[in-house]
């Protein structure tokens, strides 16, 4: 398979990748599971995670902002009650560094936060969500766009590789970060970054980006590899797609396989998510078959169309570093 990760699993279970500058040569599970959703009932998240758990998923994203850290901390306890897996370093647990903690003296409080929701001694990764920090104080969404600042890359930087040396976290890395943001990063890190999470589908293929993360050594995670569906920002763009309708039609797969199928082809992993026990099994049910070049080849022509913007995070006379949305992306729209 062209351009995929190395991977090392048997063929029963969801694929895994070396992060590279992990603790422990620590491997990630090729789909994780995410835990982002607009009002979820903590019961529904709770019993997906375990019956996640029971189909063979181990990787489980989540993040301070999304508000699901202690139901899925109270999900991986219960799932080791009964024995559905043996031991905690068996389970891979990512989450995120919220801008209102991405200040310098922040970083280690936030993620000892973070590890107490998550009834966790350590993180398997632990990620910069976004490539800004805010007046530090409690989580608020939407952004008020009076409390925006710069953030001090190198130092906030430091700060994560320290919670690796400490042992608070087996992996660092990065989310939403553009590729001249990234070099910005490996300028001065001593520990590079294992992952860059960013939005990536068949209508936003992140070539550029994906690219330069490989010659980095930088896996790169899609999030929204559906399109976002059913967030408070995604569309039914990649789900209305004629060409994927019609790839899916001639595989006898849903949608939801082609582009997961794809995103795994194209040398990514990715977080997906679904609360539905079918939707669970058929969105790992992706390693027995695979897309052709004339499949590739379609999507690859399919028109792109980002549609996280983040405009919230702009402005053009405000405390904001970033003054338009090419600021932002740095021209990568």
């Amino acid at each position: 398979m062209a351009n995929a990760p190395d991977v090392s699993a048997a063929a029963n279970k969801i694929p895994e990748v070396v992060l590279a500058s992990s603790t422990g040569s620590r491997s990630m599970p090729v789909i994780g599971f995410g835990t982002a959703a607009d009002k979820l009932q903590s019961h529904v998240l709770k019993t997906a995670v375990v019956e996640a758990i029971k189909l063979g998923y181990r990787h489980f994203d989540t993040a301070s902002m999304y508000g699901s850290e202690h139901t899925l901390g109270e999900a991986i306890q219960e799932a080791l009650g009964l024995g559905l897996v043996a031991s905690r370093d068996q389970v891979f647990v990512t989450s995120k560094l919220w801008i209102t903690d991405a200040h310098p003296h922040l970083v280690i409080p936030a993620l000892h936060k973070s590890l107490q929701n998550l009834q966790l001694k350590y993180l398997d990764l632990y990620l910069i969500h976004w490539p800004i920090s805010a007046k530090p104080g409690t989580l608020v969404y939407p952004l008020n766009a009076g409390d925006l600042m710069p953030m001090d890359f190198k130092a906030v930087w430091a700060a994560m590789e320290e919670c690796q040396r400490l042992g608070l976290t087996k992996s660092i890395g990065l989310s939403n970060f553009s590729t001249k943001k990234i070099e910005n990063i490996l300028s001065f890190a001593t520990i590079p970054p294992s992952v860059n999470q960013v939005e990536m589908n068949p209508l936003w293929q992140q070539k550029k980006l994906r690219d330069f993360c490989k010659t980095n050594g930088i896996i790169v995670t899609a999030f929204s590899p559906l399109g976002g569906i059913g967030s408070c920002w995604g569309s039914n763009h990649v789900f209305e797609s004629k060409v994927l309708q019609e790839i899916a039609k001639e595989r006898g797969k849903t949608i939801a396989q082609v582009c997961i199928r794809w995103v795994y082809q194209a040398g990514a992993t990715l977080a997906v998510k679904s609360y539905n026990k079918e939707r669970l099994k058929q969105n790992v049910d992706i390693f027995d078959w695979k897309l052709s070049e004339t499949d590739i080849e379609k999507i690859n022509q399919i028109p792109q169309r980002k549609m996280m913007l983040r405009e919230d995070m702009v402005s053009a006379n405000g405390p904001s570093p970033y003054k338009s949305l090419e600021d932002l992306w740095d021209g990568e729209l």
